[in-house]
Parts: structure tokens; C-alpha cells; sequence
């Protein structure tokens, strides 16, 4: 978890802990032979050259060797030239391309694929390790012309090719060759794992693509992590000091998808929209000079129960489903382990789903989430259990956007005491005096074994980076234990205003630690420029991680409303969204789901199997093990049934919050970890704001209700809209179905200009 600094085991703390025999190969060549292609990989020192041969003659299996040796410039070229008269007869040794590192190996039902990157750029720095994002890409057939007209043809073979070029790799791919950029600062700083044990996190993405080569030759050297999602960097000025700014979003392969056809969680606790988001804060100083680091991390993720909400070309806003009755709750409590084994208690939850409706949607998930919440906390330590807050952020559409954020900052500002940040000091060791001043290290009531970790963390750091030479001794002041994780139900418009809000006041604390602000100044403005600047970082990750998806980028009606920006402009901005978002998710997602299935290898053709786009996308998994899928049971919500029912017999003032909180400094999370704040405002998905009048359903704020009169005004609520609800609910769509769907869904997409589908995928004008 995101705590575990044990100096005991380690005694040497890096940056980047080195990869296999202290280099890192930066560039590379690759040239062919009929028999080979030959990559030659070097460090960016070019003292150390290395070459890698993969066999071109086996059309099944993918051979792969390293050769041992350690060349120097001039004798990798002697070596080219001895290849080039040894294979003259066959056309000698020929120039491929230029390329940055492998992306991976592929194999659909004939040869194997090389992925490649041939164009990279440069888009920041964490310290000296440079993070570079992909500009261009290639694939090429292992096997050579003749080998391939031998093997047996498939005519969906190109059909998998083409859906595999779906994934553009130059859109949120980012990497590092010297820093594990999957990993927080702080993880970095703790973490043992090196070489092929890092690419099992959950953030690489071409994991599976990597899995051979790796498997063959136990090591990184020729390879790169992909990391999908959001990076960022700027510098600031702060009373005449610089510090750089870093945000980065990792998403998760794991249960990845499209909005509709990736929601909730699955049996291994996995949920949909992982995103970890991590706010780094640097101070800018000159290379070798000591600087103080701090890093915070936050996460969203869909609402781990099974649910899920069918694609539909003639709603806009698709039923919810309860999928499955989980009674025991093992999948919610297998998400929420693996959030503590990542960053370690407590685990604060904030949901900002709606809490009462005309028509039960986002209210069954609502009180299901809190009815799972409740049944783990109680085989839980009272100081370990779950903080549950509940965020109507749509209840008072009225409510000012400062407000709402000031709101939210209160909350920030509670979590993030509570968690903790992570701050140290790194010095060069040669700079003895200062070593000397550093002062000695410091921690709250976190509990013994921490401060034993930090006790022991003056340690020295030695680093290979060309960019920071030397030996460091890095000095932590402070470690985040735990993580604010927020959702709303896509994960995307409010939830991303939530996490600007706690990015915010974290930047705060953050600038204070490094000494940028004194505790009578600690406050950030949200009018300042700087809140301005971090806010327009924000909205753009929240736009990014909004398309890959959502389909369209964020509602931003928040942050435009702190920018001052013209309501009718929001306005029809909000609806050019909408309609992006679901054209996208109606017609396009299907495919799009397919691609990264077939990337991630969640599913392998086979050779007398079913084609990927002959099955449900939930069946991947399944076909993958087991070569067939079971129909889910599938169960929905009945407008007939009573409240008793549709809550799962949890008492209403249990689960939807109790009188007994009060929004003060300190009582943020009472003892039954349990809060219902419902005076926040409207702000996040304007798509999901619902059609019908608020004031006839919603009365006084829940603090001042009591449990009985919360729960008659949900029972008389659920009663007035069943006949309403009872008209659009459908029955469940067997495969057949969805597969016929899928195909009505192709003949609709081209009835559509070509014009009409650009203006959704690229956002140019509709009409000129």
C-alpha cells in the first residue's frame, strides 16, 4: 500500500530503481534478414549497445533471443557488416526503421506481430526522468513473404488488424525510460519491484503484449510501459519562487471499457473507470541542487456493485440494472481490499449521486451502495472502516458554483487530514552542511509503525538518470496513508469537479510544506490565477478521461460558471456534448470496446472459435478461459415493488444518512462512518439532469427530516412513479439480440453524413 517504506529491507531509495545491470536502451534500429530481423538498441550515453534477434522462419511460434554481449559502437557495426555478407545470397541485411522501444507482440489466428514506436515527443519531466508520449507507431509481420504465403489464410485476419489500429496509441499513451511513471512518487520511492514484475500493475497497458518477449528474455531492456490516461505539466510563481506542477491520471486495464458496455464491478473486484490521479509539486531549482518534493493521490471508480445500463438508440438515458444480487457483497468487498492494499486506510468515499428522483435511477444505486457499505463496515475495525459520504451534487441547481466549492473544499480539507500527503527533502549527499541543517523528521498520531518507517528514511539515493547525477539523501517528512475516492455515475462530470476541489486544497498544503505559503495564508482563492490555471488543468484531464470514456468530453457547467462564461454559450456547448456523447456510445462503442479487448487480451481468437464481433462484449472473459460464456442473469428494478424490496430491508435512515451529522470541523465522519450532506449544488452532467419539476419531490434537507418522514416521502415517491417507470422498461436482450442490435446499429451509422459522424469524432463545425 501506499505507506510501506521499510528502509529495513531496503537501504538504497531511488527515484527509479535501475533496471537489469544499471542501463536503460533508449533507441533503437531494426533491420531484417529473410532469416531475422535484428533490433540494435543503445543508452542515451551511447556507451552501451545491445542487439536482440527475432526469428523470421517459424510461422507458429515467436523465438526471440538477447545476445549477452555488451557491444561498443564500433563493434555493433562490424557485427551488422559480418550479418550483411553472411546473408548476401538472400538479399543481405536491410534498414527497417528508426524506433523508441518495443510496444509489444501480437497474434490473432496467423503470424505474429511486431509493435513498435518509430516517433515519440517529449512532454515533461519528474525530475530529470523525461516522460515522453507516442507521435507515431508500426506494426510489422514477424514471419518473412515466403513463410506468410505458406500459412493458411483467415479472412478475419484482417479484420483483427484493423481493429487492433482502432487503438491510437498517439492519444493519452505516455511512458519513461529511467522513471516508473505507472507507479505514484511515493510508490516510487517505496517500491522493490524491478524489470518484468513492473509491468503487472494495473496501469500498464500493453502488459499482455509484452508477456513473450518478457517471459523469454526475464527483462525490460527492449520494451516500454504504456500508461493510458492524463499528463500534465506547467510551472508556476508563488511570492518570486517557481515550483513545477505535475498531474497525471493512470487508468486501469483492468475491467476497461466504454461507458455503457464497462459499468460497475466484476467478480474480482475490479470496477470500471479505475483512475488513480496523482498531484505532484516540485520546487524549480537548478540541477543537483537539493528540492523538496510533495505528491497526493486520488481515485474514481465506477460504483462497485453489478449494474450495468443497455446501449440504446432510442433513450438517451438508459435504465440501471442491478445485475446480479451480491447479498454478501464479496465483489464490493474485494474492490475496497485492494484500494487499502494500494494506499492503505482509512478509505473515503464521496458519492455524488442524486438521492431522490421522479423516476428510480441513480437512487437504486444509491441506497444499494450504502446498504454494501454498511454490511462490510461491520466486520471491520472501527478504525478501518469505510467513510461514506453522501453528495446529491444535482439536489439545488440554483446554488452558486463558489459555493459549491467551498463546500467541497471543507470536505477536501477534512479527507486530506485525514490521508495525509507525502513530503520529503532531497539533497545531494556532497552538500554535507546542508545535510547537516535538514531537520529531523516529522509525523502526526499516524501510529507507530509509520513513524518508525520515517524515523529510518534518512537514507542516500543513488541515481542513474543523465539529467540528476549523483547520490541523493532523501529525507520524508510525511506519507499518505489512505485515499479520497470519488464517484459519481459515469465517473466523469461531477466527480471531476470533486477532484478539482481536493486538488485544490491539496495544492495548498503542498505549497505550505515546501515553504511557498505560511499557515496564515495556507488558503488558495478559487479566484486567484493560480486556482484559475489548476482549474484549466483540471478540466482538460477531466475532458480527456471524459472521450476515452464517454464518448464526448466533460460537462463542464462548474467551471464555466467560475470562468464567468455567457449561460447560453454553456448552454449550447452542453448539448453539442450530449449529442456527441451519445451518437458515440450508441454506434461507435461496440467497436471500440472490441479493440481494446483484443490490446489488453481480454479476448484470444482461436482457430475454429467464435469472432470477437460475434459475441457480447461481457463474453470475452469467458471465451478467453473457457471457450463459451453464460447468459448473465440479469435482474431490474419493478416499479411494483415496495421500498422494503427495492432497498434490500436496510433501514432508509441507516443507509441515506441520520440527523445526527452536522457539517463541522471535526464531526465530518461520524463514528458509523455514514454522512448525508445534501445542500450541495447543481454542477456536474447536464445529461443527467432529469426532466421533471424538483420542487414537488424534494423537500427540506434530510438533516432536518426525521428517519420515518424520509423514509414515507421515498415510499410515496417510488409509488407516484411507477407507471411512468413501468413504460420504458424493457426485458433483458439475449445475445441474439444484442448481436442483431449490433447490426441494425451499422445499418443506422450509414445513414449518417460523412460530414454528421467528423463533426462527432472531431468536434469541426456541422455547418460552414
Amino acid at each position: 500500500m501506499e505507506m510501506e517504506i521499510d528502509s529495513k529491507e531496503r537501504h538504497e531509495i531511488n527515484l527509479q530503481p535501475p533496471k537489469e545491470n544499471n542501463f536503460y536502451l533508449q533507441k533503437f534500429r531494426l533491420y531484417e534478414t529473410r532469416s531475422k530481423f535484428y533490433m540494435i538498441g543503445w543508452d542515451n550515453s551511447k556507451t552501451i549497445w545491445k542487439v536482440l534477434k527475432i526469428d523470421r522462419l517459424e510461422s507458429s511460434e515467436l523465438l526471440i533471443h538477447e545476445d549477452p554481449t555488451i557491444y561498443s559502437e564500433r563493434e555493433y557495426l562490424d557485427l551488422l557488416s559480418r550479418i550483411h555478407e553472411g546473408n548476401k545470397s538472400t538479399g543481405g541485411l536491410k534498414f527497417v526503421c528508426l524506433c523508441y522501444g518495443i510496444i509489444g507482440f501480437i497474434k490473432f489466428l496467423g503470424a505474429h506481430y511486431l509493435l513498435v514506436i518509430t516517433e515519440r515527443r517529449e512532454i515533461g519531466k519528474i525530475r530529470g526522468h523525461v516522460v515522453y508520449a507516442i507521435t507515431e507507431s508500426e506494426m510489422f509481420p514477424v514471419p518473412n513473404s515466403t513463410v506468410l504465403s505458406k500459412m493458411a489464410y483467415s479472412k478475419d485476419e484482417n479484420r483483427y488488424i484493423k481493429l487492433l489500429r482502432k487503438m491510437d496509441l498517439t492519444k493519452d499513451y505516455f511512458f519513461s525510460y529511467s522513471y516508473h511513471i505507472m507507479l505514484s512518487f511515493q510508490k516510487n520511492l517505496s517500491n522493490s519491484k524491478t524489470g518484468v514484475a513492473i509491468y503487472e500493475t494495473m496501469f500498464v497497458w500493453n502488459e499482455f503484449l509484452t508477456r513473450e518477449i518478457h517471459n523469454q528474455l526475464q527483462n525490460t531492456h527492449w520494451t516500454v510501459a504504456l500508461v493510458y490516461g492524463f499528463f500534465k505539466q506547467a510551472t508556476f510563481k508563488i511570492s518570486s519562487q517557481d515550483f513545477i506542477l505535475t498531474l497525471i491520471a493512470r487508468r486501469s486495464r483492468h475491467y476497461a471499457g466504454t461507458r455503457y458496455l464497462k459499468r460497475g464491478v466484476n467478480e474480482k473486484g475490479r470496477v470500471a473507470n479505475d483512475v488513480e490521479t496523482e498531484q505532484i509539486v516540485f520546487e524549480d531549482v537548478p540541477e543537483g541542487s537539493p528540492f523538496g518534493a510533495t505528491s497526493v493521490v486520488q481515485n474514481r471508480g465506477s460504483i462497485p456493485l453489478f449494474w450495468s445500463q443497455e446501449t440504446s438508440r432510442l433513450n438517451v438515458k438508459p435504465d440501471i440494472i442491478l445485475s446480479r444480487r451480491d447479498f454478501k457483497f464479496e465483489a464490493t468487498k474485494l474492490h475496497f481490499e485492494d484500494l487499502v492494499q494500494r494506499y492503505g486506510n482509512p478509505i473515503i468515499i464521496l458519492n455524488l449521486i442524486k438521492t431522490l428522483e421522479k423516476r428510480p435511477r441513480e437512487m437504486i444505486l444509491r441506497a444499494e451502495f450504502a446498504n454494501a457499505i454498511e454490511f462490510l463496515n461491520k466486520d471491520l475495525p472501527e478504525d478501518n472502516r469505510l467513510r461514506f459520504l453522501h453528495w446529491d451534487i444535482n439536489k439545488r441547481p440554483r446554488i452558486k458554483a463558489k459555493m459549491a466549492l467551498i463546500r467541497l473544499s471543507d470536505v477536501a480539507a477534512n479527507a486530506l487530514e485525514l490521508t495525509g500527503f507525502l513530503h520529503c527533502q532531497l539533497i545531494p549527499t556532497s552538500r554535507t552542511e546542508e545535510l547537516q541543517k535538514l531537520s529531523p523528521v516529522s509525523c502526526d498520531d499516524r501510529g507507530d509503525h509509520v513513524k518508525e518507517d520515517l524515523d529510518e528514511m534518512d537514507v542516500e539515493m543513488g541515481n542513474e538518470c543523465d539529467k540528476l547525477r549523483g547520490a541523493y539523501c532523501v529525507k520524508v517528512s510525511s506519507v499518505q496513508n489512505g485515499v479520497l475516492r470519488t464517484n459519481c455515475v459515469d465517473c466523469l462530470d461531477r466527480t471531476n469537479v470533486g477532484q478539482y476541489a481536493y486538488g485544490l486544497v491539496a495544492l495548498s498544503h503542498q505549497l505550505h510544506a515546501l515553504g511557498f505559503v505560511d499557515v496564515d495564508n495556507i488558503n488558495i482563492d478559487s479566484h486567484s490565477p493560480l486556482a484559475q490555471d489548476l482549474m484549466q488543468i483540471y478540466e482538460e484531464m477531466g475532458d480527456t478521461l471524459s472521450l476515452q470514456y464517454g464518448g464526448s468530453a466533460a460537462h463542464n457547467k462548474v467551471f464555466s460558471e467560475m470562468r464567468g462564461q455567457w449561460k447560453a454559450t454553456t448552454r449550447s456547448q452542453e448539448i453539442i456534448r450530449s449529442v456527441q456523447r451519445f451518437y458515440r456510445n450508441a454506434y461507435m462503442d461496440p467497436e471500440k470496446q472490441d479493440a481494446i479487448n483484443v490490446f489488453l487480451g481480454h479476448f484470444q481468437p482461436q482457430e475454429g472459435g467464435p469472432a470477437l464481433w460475434e459475441l457480447n462484449p461481457d463474453q470475452h472473459y469467458d471465451v478467453r478461459k473457457h471457450g463459451s460464456s453464460p447468459t448473465a442473469e440479469r435482474s431490474r428494478y419493478n416499479p411494483s415493488m415496495s421500498s422494503r424490496q427495492l432497498f434490500h430491508d436496510i433501514q432508509l435512515d441507516q443507509c441515506l444518512g441520520s440527523s445526527s451529522f452536522k457539517f463541522d470541523e471535526g464531526a465530518l465522519f461520524d463514528s458509523s462512518n455514514f454522512l448525508d450532506v445534501d445542500w450541495l449544488s447543481s454542477s456536474g452532467n447536464s445529461c443527467e439532469e432529469e426532466t421533471y419539476d424538483r420542487s414537488s419531490i424534494i423537500g427540506s434537507p434530510s438533516r432536518g427530516m426525521s428517519s420515518n418522514s424520509m423514509t414515507n416521502e421515498l415510499k410515496a415517491e417510488t409509488n407516484v412513479s411507477a407507471p411512468n417507470s413501468g413504460a420504458s422498461l424493457k426485458k433483458v436482450q439475449t445475445p441474439r439480440e444484442i448481436s442483431v442490435d449490433a447490426k441494425v446499429s451499422k445499418e443506422i451509422h450509414r445513414q449518417y453524413s460523412e460530414k454528421f459522424i467528423r463533426w462527432v469524432n472531431e468536434g469541426d463545425l456541422l455547418f460552414h
